[in-house]
C-alpha cells in the first residue's frame, strides 16, 4: 500500500477496513491482532490470509508486522516521538 490517502489513513485509525481490497484488509486486521496484547491470529483470520497468500508470504508478512511493533514498543522506552513527516493532505509525486 503505497500513497495512502488521508481518508484511508484515517480509516485504519479508526479500524474500518471495509474500503480496501480483500487481501489488505486481512492484512489490517493481522497487523491489529499481532499488536494486540497478548497477540493472537485467529483461526478464522489466518484461513482467510491463507485465501490471499502463500505459508511464505505470510512467513515474512508477520515477521514484518511483529518487527515494526517491536520497534515501536522500543521506541517508547526512550520517549522516540513522530519525526512528522506525515503532514494531512500532503501528496508525493507518483514516479
Amino acid at each position: 500500500m503505497y500513497g495512502l490517502s488521508d481518508e484511508e489513513i484515517a480509516a485504519i485509525l479508526n479500524g474500518n477496513f471495509e474500503g480496501f481490497a480483500p487481501p489488505e484488509a486481512a492484512l489490517l486486521r493481522m497487523a491489529d491482532a499481532v499488536a494486540d496484547t497478548p497477540s493472537n491470529v485467529s483461526d478464522e483470520l489466518y484461513a482467510e490470509l491463507r485465501q490471499h497468500f502463500s505459508e511464505e508470504q505470510l512467513i515474512e508478512l508477520a515477521a514484518s508486522a511483529a518487527q515494526e511493533h517491536f520497534r515501536a514498543r522500543y521506541n517508547r522506552v526512550f520517549d522516540v516521538r513522530s519525526d512528522g513527516l506525515y503532514r494531512k493532505g500532503l501528496r508525493f509525486k507518483q514516479r
